[in-house]
């Protein structure tokens, strides 16, 4: 029985004509090459490098968890983006939490996103709707 199914990959890909049909040569990760029609490509797959970016949050989400930092195109803030802060474990050692637990205590450090500002400071980060639903996401360097 057929089943439908979603992926997401990272590939190689290049304009190429087949047959006098525009398209693009695909390579993926395994060496393979292919060829695809425009319309068909152009439906599956999203640049995410260089200029004419237009990831989705869900894209933004992924890239993030490869240790990449990503911005959206509509922000007006030169040098703002997000990136992941992973979560460890540390003792207390000062405040404000050696006010709240004891010296010594070892803390859970979730992990999260936090948002590099313009002014160069650091702050944590939640989506807005906007955010959420944006196709504007790119991968910054």
């Amino acid at each position: 029985m057929t089943k439908k199914y979603i992926g997401t990959k990272e590939i190689l890909a290049w304009g190429q004509e087949k047959d006098g049909k525009p398209g693009y040569a695909v390579k993926y990760p395994d060496g393979y090459i292919s060829w695809s029609p425009k319309d068909v490509f152009e439906a599956a797959y999203r640049k995410c490098e260089g200029t004419g970016q237009h990831l989705t949050f869900g894209d933004a989400i992924h890239f993030l968890g490869q240790g990449k930092k990503v911005a959206r195109a509509g922000w007006d803030g030169k040098g703002m983006f997000l990136f992941l802060v992973p979560g460890s474990t540390f003792k207390v050692n000062r405040p404000p939490l050696l006010g709240i637990y004891p010296e010594g205590t070892d803390i859970n450090y979730r992990p999260h996103i936090d948002l590099k500002g313009i002014d160069g400071s650091i702050s944590t980060w939640n989506p807005t709707c906007n955010d959420v639903l944006a196709e504007d996401w790119l991968i910054v360097e």
